[in-house]
This record gives C-alpha cells, structure tokens and sequence, in this order.
C-alpha cells in the first residue's frame, strides 16, 4: 500500500509543482494532499501532526505570497494604495484567462488604477512593470518552498 501511496503522492506533487505557474491548479495545497495521501496509506507512521502542521504553514504562506508579492513590487516602484488593489484585483481577474492572465492581470490592475488617479501613462507602466517583477519574483519564491516542502516529506517519509 505504502508504493501506492508514494506514487499518488508524486503525481499530486508534480501537479501542485505545475499549478504554480498554471492558475487552474492549486499548487502548495495539492503537494500537501499528496502528503496527506502517503500518510493515509501508510497509516501516518513516519508523518506525524508536527510534521502536517509544518506542512499547512508551508501551504498558507505560498498562499499568501500571491498577493503580497505582486503588493510589494507595486509599491517598490511608487504605486498608490489603489494601484496595489488594482494588481491584486488584476492577479484575481487574470486568473481566468490562464498564464497570460495572470501575468498581464495584475500589470494592467495597476497601470489602469494609477492612471484613473490621474497618473501620468509612464509612471502607471513603471507601477505596472513593478507589479510584474512582484509576481515574478513571489513566483519563484513559492517554487522554493514547494521543492522544500517535498523534501521535507521524503526526508521525513525515509
């Protein structure tokens, strides 16, 4: 049962690996249900709730760097309160339209609500592009912490 367990758990891991960078699916959260699968197959006997709840700060902070990634790269490069709304409601409307969506979502959030505060067109492009270079950079964060929850999990699960 444990090979089975193993094996449904590194499929959802490369799924949850893919779903960083595809919006349609939830990265961190399904690298942890293929933890919680290996640990239902294998009767939890090297995962314990330590190493579960360890995983779901994991998950909640890869969550979290979403929006503030995207946040803080807007306004490292001078955006307003409203075009750090305008990113995170662009990152959550381009979500919808896939990759692309999600990459020209939250630049255009931004440059669009700098430039309805009356901004003029190349300041709302730096905002915009700053917002990117947030996404980009959460991006690769969240990547980090995924391959380090994997292996933290085959660590733990040998």
């Amino acid at each position: 049962m444990g090979i089975l367990g193993m094996i449904i758990a590194v499929v959802l891991f490369l799924l949850g690996l893919a779903g960083t960078v595809l919006p349609v699916l939830p990265g961190a959260p399904l690298i942890w249900l293929g933890m919680l699968v290996y640990g239902l197959f294998t009767g939890f006997k090297t995962l314990g709730w330590l190493f579960f709840i360890g995983q779901g700060v994991a998950v909640a902070i890869t969550l979290a760097l979403d929006y503030l990634a995207t946040a803080y790269g807007a306004k490292r490069y001078g955006a307003s309160n409203a075009a750090i709304w305008g990113a995170v409601i662009g990152l959550a409307v381009g979500a919808f339209f896939g990759p692309g969506g999600i990459i020209i979502g939250p630049f255009a959030g931004a440059a669009v609500a700098e430039m309805l505060r009356g901004r003029d067109a190349s300041h709302a492009l730096r905002v915009g592009w700053g917002t990117l270079l947030g996404l980009i950079g959460g991006t690769a964060l969240k990547l980090l912490i995924e391959i380090g929850m994997i292996i933290w999990f085959f660590v733990a699960a040998f």
